[in-house]
């Protein structure tokens, strides 16, 4: 189990982290979520023991977080790190070394994970030869290389593909399954919903919601339709006493503030040819506002999407 207790991390007079506090055990995925310069990644460098807090305790296995546990732990930084004039498998295998895997173990490892990843052709090539997604494919898989137990990802899908990101978000699927803990970072919120099983929802370094995220969902209850349809998308602007939570052509969803439904798909029926409609949970997004709001923070600050 990773444990974080009371975690505070100043800069100077800034207070990136304060007072944070949340636990994640095995075979589970944690979402740590908030706006950029809400204070993750500050929090992810204290969990690698690369920074360390200045009040509170970082727990790992029960031991506090140091060199040892930096050994069983696998660390995809924001800031991606490869070293470009090598060739793909040599920076696999030279990255293996580090985490004090033997090199023909860790060439072998790593061959079959870029045959997993669908990278084996260019095994040879200098990294500066790779895509950026492919090269943020290549991360991923160093920081998975030796096994680690605790595998921390700091916005993971970034520069990747749908079809990219859905190969990782299996691959860390996966790593559930084998009993690891997967601690995932991002300001895009809508990308750890189908995949997470707890939260931390921060924001300016303080945690605002952490817990189950089906516990959670319930919690804030069920108050939006998704309607897709053909029409003038114009017609919603006609409704009163809703909000409109997202809208697109031919997809809008309603956040309907406790206004009964019959009344609003009867007026919508009237002018739109109707082929979808569901009641869904609310985003994350929504979440996360309504908590700061109620916190006292004005949601608008910050790039939360």
């Amino acid at each position: 189990m990773l444990v974080l207790t009371s975690v505070t991390k100043k800069y100077g007079s800034f207070t990136a982290v304060s007072e944070l506090s949340f636990s994640v055990s095995r075979g589970k995925i944690l979402g740590l979520l908030g706006p950029n310069g809400a204070g993750k990644t500050s929090t992810i460098r204290m969990i690698a023991n690369i920074t360390f807090p200045d009040s509170g305790s970082i727990v790992f296995d029960g031991n506090p977080v140091g060199i040892k546990t930096q050994e069983v732990m696998g660390y995809l930084p924001e800031e991606r790190g490869l070293y470009k004039r090598m060739k793909v498998i040599e920076g696999i295998q030279f990255l293996g070394e580090l985490k004090n895997m033997k090199a023909p173990d860790a060439k072998k490892r790593g061959m079959e994970l870029l045959e997993e990843f669908g990278l084996t052709d260019w095994a040879n090539h200098k990294i500066e030869a790779l895509s950026k997604g492919m090269q943020q494919k290549v991360q991923i898989l160093t920081t998975i290389l030796h096994d680690p137990d605790l595998i921390i990802l700091d916005e993971p899908l970034s520069g990747l593909d749908p079809i990219n990101a859905e190969l990782v978000n299996n691959l860390i699927l996966d790593l559930k399954k084998k009993n690891k803990i997967i601690l995932f970072s991002t300001h895009r919120m809508e990308q750890v919903e189908k995949i997470c099983d707890e939260i931390v929802l921060v924001n300016k370094g303080i945690g605002v919601l952490n817990g189950n995220l089906r516990d959670i969902k319930k919690q804030f209850g069920r108050d939006s339709v998704v309607i897709e349809f053909d029409g003038d998308i114009s017609v919603f602007d006609q409704l009163t006493g809703v909000e409109i939570a997202d809208r697109h052509p031919k997809h809008v969803e309603l956040k309907l503030n406790g206004n009964p439904i019959r009344p609003i798909i009867t007026f919508l029926n009237e002018h739109l040819d109707i082929q979808r409609i569901e009641r869904v949970e609310p985003s994350l997004k929504d979440i996360f506002i309504q908590t700061v709001t109620e916190k006292g923070f004005d949601p608008s600050e910050g790039d939360l999407v």
